[in-house]
């Protein structure tokens, strides 16, 4: 039952969202990087003009990244995300295996796909000998034939810079539309070609380009080709928070501010799916500015939290907790059984009993001594052994108690004619409704599920800050069971006070939240 709460989850391992990680890790938050391994970059062979990275290839970058972001404490799964979706205080990201995980915040840099025209030997050139940045690739293309196919009116734009690179360019306008006269001159007057047939392939060996056959059978000798894909981000996952959107004339997609940060407060994207031009230094930064953002809101949130009295997000496992609880000192037990759990099971016929969050034992040992076969369950392998110690000094060998360590959420299995939860609530998150539902099931005919938690916070404990869900009513108890009457009957909803010494040894009254259902 590891923690499975993040300050954030990054979903996209390239330059944007390990440039993001980096500096979330160097902020001190627990970040998973989950990367689905398909980034935009992959189809070159090396990376230009990133400064420090010259000619480096782009894996080695990211290896590179990843290596620095993990030395701070980020961790990585591998995987695609399904989709995400808004939970109290956080986002819930489920990824395409099921895996659900929670986050505070979440950056979206899941990149895009080019999108390329359906022309035979165009995709499978992609990134070697047909091109999309005059920036990235022109240099090592400088002065050969250079063709420019144009995909839609945007690919003027691009004729006009590959010209820097060549004084041999020719300009495969079909995806222009009709050429205006005066486009047309401004063209011719830097010597670029136009050519206004449509292309039927794509002609060379291998990797290589060597020629644009047109549709009328000619070939136009080129070395290389540019051209511009249609930018399809990945963003599905995002696509049900109907989160606000810019209208571009590369399409549609998710508005975010200077800092990436979109429509919902939790939610940041960066790089190319949101900017279909962002190339690696524009990615870096983009990611950069938006880590800080994000630990800058974390920050916010946390001092927030302290004003309205409560805990920041808890970052211990429970297992982690309630083991130092336990092992930081003597025995926890007082040696007396829980008085509502002797009234109640002192009233029914012995049978088998299943008593989770057992702690030390006490519970356990009594219904033994009073006739039940009886199984303790808890987290904390001390508290465990405390226990089957106090057992066998009590004369009570395993066919009558025995005890088991586990995270709760994995039960034993059979049916139980009680099954009993005393207090079983925790200052760092514990999916409390998620083992009471399991235990619910593991009634018998006839049998009962009886629970007891803390109505408020105990004196001097420190579970008095924190979410009001910790000291659930004996109603709010009954909803999140969700006992069907025709299979359960409610035979007790009440509070319940009872004197005690609070730890400062004076007296005090506890509330205490009793429900006892009984199946039908």
């Amino acid at each position: 039952m590891v923690e499975n709460r993040w300050d954030a989850i990054i979903v996209g391992g390239g330059p944007a969202g390990l440039s993001a990680a980096l500096m979330l890790g160097r902020s001190r938050r627990r970040v998973l990087v989950i990367d689905a391994g398909s980034p935009r970059n992959r189809f070159a062979a090396h990376m230009h003009g990133v400064l420090g990275q010259e000619g480096v290839p782009p894996e080695r970058l990211l290896e590179r990244g990843r290596a620095e972001a993990a030395g701070y404490g980020v961790e990585f799964a591998d995987g695609a995300v399904e989709r995400v979706e808004r939970e109290p205080g956080g986002l819930r990201v489920v990824t395409e295996d099921g895996t659900p995980r929670s986050s505070r915040a979440l950056i979206a840099a899941t990149g895009l796909s080019d999108e390329l025209p359906e022309i035979p030997g165009l995709a499978e050139r992609w990134g070697t000998s047909v091109l999309h940045c005059p920036y990235c690739h022109g240099w090592e293309v400088r002065d050969q034939r250079l063709g420019v196919l144009t995909t839609s009116p945007i690919g003027l734009h691009q004729v006009e810079l590959v010209r820097q690179w060549s004084d041999r360019v020719t300009v495969f306008a079909a995806g222009l539309g009709e050429v205006a006269p005066e486009t047309e001159r401004r063209l011719r007057a830097r010597g670029i070609v136009l050519e206004t047939a449509s292309v039927a392939e794509i002609v060379g060996e291998g990797t290589a380009v060597s020629a644009v056959r047109l549709d009328d059978g000619r070939e136009s000798p080129v070395d290389a080709i540019f051209t511009v894909g249609m930018p399809r981000p990945h963003e599905d996952f995002l696509a049900p928070l109907g989160l606000a959107r810019d209208d571009t004339p590369f399409g549609s997609f998710v508005a975010v501010d200077a800092a990436g940060r979109t429509s919902d407060d939790r939610i940041w994207a960066i790089g190319n799916v949101v900017n279909p031009a962002a190339n690696v230094p524009m990615s870096i930064g983009a990611g950069s500015f938006a880590g800080a953002a994000v630990n800058a809101a974390l920050v916010s949130w946390d001092f927030d939290a302290a004003e309205r009295h409560e805990e920041p997000e808890p970052r211990v496992a429970p297992v982690d907790f309630w083991e130092e609880r336990y092992a930081g000192s003597g025995p926890v037990w007082s040696g007396e059984v829980n008085r509502v759990l002797a009234d109640v099971a002192g009233a029914l016929t012995p049978g088998r009993a299943l008593d989770l969050g057992c702690g030390e034992g006490a519970d356990v040992i009594w219904l033994a001594r009073n006739g039940w076969e009886a199984t303790g369950v808890d987290i904390s392998p001390t508290a465990i052994g405390r226990a089957a110690v106090a057992a066998d000094r009590a004369g009570l060998g395993p066919d009558r108690a025995r005890f088991l360590v586990s995270d709760l959420t994995t039960m034993p299995d059979g049916a139980y004619e009680l099954v009993s939860a005393s207090f079983l609530q925790s200052p760092v998150d514990l999916p409390r409704e998620d083992i009471l539902r399991e235990a619910k099931a593991r009634v018998a005919s006839g049998g009962h599920l009886l629970i007891t938690s803390h109505a408020s916070a105990p004196p001097g404990s420190d579970m008095s800050h924190g979410h009001r869900h910790r000291f659930p009513t004996p109603e709010l108890e009954l909803e999140h069971l969700e006992p069907d009457p025709r299979e359960w009957e409610v035979v007790l909803a009440e509070t319940r006070s009872r004197e005690a010494t609070a730890p400062d040894g004076e007296p005090t009254v506890l509330e205490d939240a009793v429900v006892l259902i009984r199946r039908i």
